[in-house]
């Protein structure tokens, strides 16, 4: 190795780290506070209730990890993320790849707006999470002062409104600085949600059975339709998976990889199967097994930091939703 090369491998490492510091607080804000909610409306979401037994604990928690590990690890950072088009992922960018601009008369011309039409509608299920997962998400975590003070209760809804237009409020900053300025407390967040799980499988470390997938497949045969309607909710889990491809232009495939293994994965696994613990052994904590898995004196930095982290994963999605709006006036499928 020349001198130069010795030079610039210290470099190389420290712009791939804070790429990696980067990708924390813009692609993974999403997914990352989805078990502030995602348990807990798989049980007691729209138009289904699951019962809270050990059962139906163990079957969730196996849909949740092999979703995880389907859904992201092998579907987006596998497969998915090997087409980028010149560097730039998103879905818009993968249906500029399959459609040629000067497709052939008749079928070609069906096929390529076919292609097309596939891909918008893609893009607007994405503009319906970025509607949706500020609400939720702000919501989620604001609840926590009612599980801290049950007296606050009717306070939930008006802070969430502020914050939420404070947020809307925040937008001309954009994601550079969200990334800059909020990878750390992102950072912050998953090692947090991380502890607090550990410490409820180390007291129930049989919750890890959950980890094969037949504990999902009797689930479905214990609920069968009901089962079937919960996986709406389980859905929430990797709701922001698309922004692992949207963003691979700001962030490339190494150093989201890198934050997906070394530190979002282990953390939302070990939160999920932490929430499942407590509800195996404390049914009645499913009104929010999240915070329930706080110490008393940690609720309220822990509402804190939820609250934190849910602002910087909506600004984030909210400003992917500005790109692929970006993206579709450029392709010719928007006007700007």
């Amino acid at each position: 190795m020349t001198e130069q090369a010795r030079a610039n491998k210290p470099r190389a490492s420290s712009y791939t780290a804070l790429l990696s510091l980067g990708a924390l607080g813009v692609v993974y804000g999403d997914i990352g506070t989805s078990p502030l909610y995602a348990l807990r409306e798989s049980f007691e979401g729209s138009g289904h209730e699951i019962a809270v037994v050990d059962a139906n604990v163990l079957g969730l928690l196996s849909l949740i990890f092999w979703s995880l590990i389907i859904v992201i690890t092998l579907k987006y950072l596998v497969f998915v993320m090997r087409a980028d088009n010149e560097g730039e992922g998103g879905i818009l960018a993968l249906t500029s790849l399959v459609t040629p601009r000067t497709p052939r008369e008749g079928n070609g011309r069906r096929r390529r707006w076919a292609l097309i039409l596939v891909g918008l509608f893609g893009t607007a299920l994405l503009y319906g999470d970025g509607m949706i997962t500020p609400a939720i998400s702000v919501l989620s975590a604001v609840e926590g002062t009612q599980v801290a003070t049950p007296g606050l209760e009717d306070l939930v809804i008006p802070i969430s409104v502020v914050i939420l237009i404070g947020l809307f409020a925040a937008q001309r900053w954009g994601t550079g600085v969200v990334g800059r300025v909020f990878g750390p407390i992102m950072i912050v967040w998953f090692v947090v949600i991380g502890t607090l799980g550990a410490i409820e499988i180390v007291q129930h470390p049989d919750v890890l059975r959950a980890i094969s997938p037949t504990y999902a497949v009797q689930f479905f045969a214990d609920n069968s339709w009901t089962g079937f309607l919960a996986l709406g909710s389980v859905f929430l889990v990797v709701t922001g998976g698309e922004a692992l491809y949207a963003d691979m232009g700001h962030f490339g495939h190494g150093p989201i990889a890198i934050s997906w293994f070394v530190l979002v994965l282990p953390g939302l696994l070990l939160n999920y199967f932490g929430q499942g613990a407590l509800l195996i052994n404390e049914p009645s904590a499913i009104d929010n097994p999240f915070y329930r898995m706080a110490p008393e004196w940690g609720l309220y930095p822990l509402v804190v930091l939820a609250t934190m982290a849910t602002v910087i994963a909506s600004q984030a999605l909210i400003s992917g939703a500005f790109s692929l709006t970006r993206q579709a006036a450029q392709l010719g499928y928007s006007r700007a």
